[in-house]
């Protein structure tokens, strides 16, 4: 039995020569040739903070500080390469995985990464081929909005072109599989409970996504969302070249505006369920800009909501009063068209109803949030007679005043001097407000 125990001894030597040889060889000698080849192949430059070797459990290499380009478009904390020990002999070299961990994009890398993977393959097949890549932890930068931490892990074809992707945020709510197809990549992208990072939070209760990608544009052809009580159907295009362009056409239907209002116009409050076929579009260098140049246009209807912050029943009925409202308006109905353009939402064509109110006119809510426009509206009482009574509408979302016309204020305290209440002030109103449309007569500021 000498032979078993010195086989063991001659085995434990090898296992301590393995695991001390690391101590007395540096390879960071090499990490001025391997920035050099690097920076070349990438056209950018490459730096590397340390190299490492390690023999046990399994062979690896490792590299530490990594960052590609001037700006630090592309940084790495930690790459670690474990090749098959045998196939280091032959004339292709597998490397078994190759994982990447605290990977940081800035959103400036998406222009480049297309350019770096181009190219290069050799007409004989690959010398080094992978079978698997690994990331942990990424974080992409989109201006100013973090997105992660994102973990993916990608299936090598033997042609040493990716075979399958699966990406995924850290806490599961979001997953996207990728699966490359003649030039272009398939992509599958389902969400339960997930928020927008880029924009306005909303919270999605399910969201699936099928499209094609190539290294210039995203088309997600089928786009269908649950969110706030309704759903969302469509599609959308995405292209990053020369800039961000964004495209789309959706169709909303019974999504409860409660909760979701305040996300895309802070200050402004709204309840009802809309409907609604926006078509969508923007352009912008960086992802940052491209919620401030988004341009939207869709007829809408709103059914069984509250208007908060204004009483417009109460703003007609009080003709001669100067005092805003303040209150709520409900309505059984709300329609019209919008346009959103440069922050501006300019709401025409409204035509509010229900069972004692009918009003209609243009609104326009300014980039800063002022309001703007005039409405007419009509009230149905047994105290007053049925008339129609333009009203202004100014001051901010937060504080919004509406008022009767300068002309129709007039025209009504004429009107009850003369008459009386009641039906002297519809009267007089009335009066007042066709002979400032005859004279174009323009309201003073309040």
């Amino acid at each position: 039995m000498k032979w078993v125990k010195r086989g063991a001894l001659a085995f434990g030597i090898v296992l301590a020569v393995l695991a001390l040889l690391p101590l007395f060889f540096s390879l960071d000698d090499y990490i001025p040739y391997i920035e050099r080849e690097a920076s070349a192949k990438l056209k950018e430059p490459v730096k590397i903070e340390r190299l490492g070797a390690s023999f046990l459990p399994v062979p690896q290499l490792t590299v530490n500080g990594i960052t590609v380009g001037k700006a630090r478009d592309v940084k790495v904390g930690r790459v670690t390469v474990t090749p098959h020990l045998l196939s280091l002999l032959g004339s292709v070299k597998t490397i078994r995985s190759i994982e990447i961990e605290d990977l940081v994009l800035a959103d400036a890398a998406f222009e480049k990464i297309p350019l770096w993977t181009q190219g290069g393959a050799s007409k004989e097949g690959p010398q080094v081929r992978i079978d698997k890549v690994r990331v942990d932890g990424a974080i992409v930068h989109l201006g100013k909005t973090k997105v992660g931490p994102l973990d993916a892990t990608i299936i090598m074809a033997a042609s040493g072109e990716p075979q399958e992707a699966v990406i995924s945020t850290r806490d599961g709510a979001l997953k996207a599989n990728v699966t490359p197809r003649q030039g272009s990549y398939l992509i599958e992208v389902h969400a339960k409970s997930w928020k927008l990072p880029l924009g306005p939070p909303i919270h999605f209760d399910e969201l699936k996504m099928q499209g094609v990608a190539t290294t210039q544009d995203l088309n997600a052809k089928e786009l269908s969302a649950r969110l706030y009580g309704g759903t969302v159907r469509g599609n959308a295009a995405l292209r990053w070249q020369k800039g961000l362009q964004l495209s789309g056409r959706f169709d909303v239907q019974q999504v409860e505006l409660k909760d979701l209002v305040p996300l895309l116009s802070p200050g402004t409050r709204l309840s009802g369920r809309l409907n609604a076929k926006p078509v969508l579009s923007a352009r912008a260098a960086s992802a940052a800009q491209l919620a401030g140049t988004l341009r939207l246009e869709t007829p809408f209807n709103i059914q069984n909501g509250v208007l908060y912050g204004v009483d417009i029943q109460k703003a007609a009925t009080r003709i001669i009063s100067k005092e805003p409202t303040g209150g709520e308006t409900r309505f059984d109905e709300l329609s019209g068209h919008l346009p959103l353009e440069r922050g501006a939402y300019r709401f025409t064509q409204l035509k509010i109803a229900s069972g004692a109110l009918a009003a209609s006119g243009n609104v326009t809510i300014a980039q800063n949030k002022e309001l703007s426009g005039r409405i007419s509206a009509e009230v149905k009482a047994a105290s007053i007679a049925s008339a129609s009574v333009p009203l202004n509408v100014s001051g901010t979302v937060q504080n919004p005043v509406v008022l009767p016309t300068g002309g129709t204020v007039a025209g009504a305290a004429v009107g009850t001097a003369i008459l009386g209440p009641g039906v002297g002030t519809t009267l007089g109103a009335k009066v007042g407000e066709w002979t400032e449309g005859l004279f174009g007569k323009k309201e003073p500021k309040r």
